[in-house]
């Protein structure tokens, strides 16, 4: 069985919480944990509340095993991008992407 979480609208680059998503892919939760835990990235701690939240929605709503459970699939999408100006000399401006992100952690107690 599976069981999901989703974490919508971070205002974090999708390029960093990459970095922080390819460190616990395929690994069990426990490590993952122990991984997220000990990494010195400002994404990490948003993962770790969501791959919590996954092993919480896999014990309470599906009856699986804490112990036995892996993450299956994690992935970063883009989401929208606010526009923001910076004032420059002679009246110019230049644009300033402030990107975010939808990450979606999938957690399983079948290994493929």
């Amino acid at each position: 069985m599976e069981a999901k979480a989703y974490l919508n609208m971070i205002r974090i680059s999708p390029r960093k919480v990459r970095l922080v998503a390819d460190t616990i892919r395929n690994k069990p939760v426990a490590a993952a944990i122990a991984t997220l835990y000990n990494l010195d990235k400002r994404s990490a701690e948003p993962v770790l509340k969501l791959l919590n939240s996954a092993i919480a929605n896999a014990v309470n709503n599906n009856g699986m095993d804490a112990d036995k459970l892996f993450v299956k699939t994690i992935f970063v999408n883009e989401g929208p991008t606010l526009k923001r100006f910076r004032p420059r000399a002679h009246g110019r401006a230049y644009e300033i992407l402030k990107r975010t992100s939808h990450v979606t952690i999938i957690v399983s107690d079948e290994r493929i």
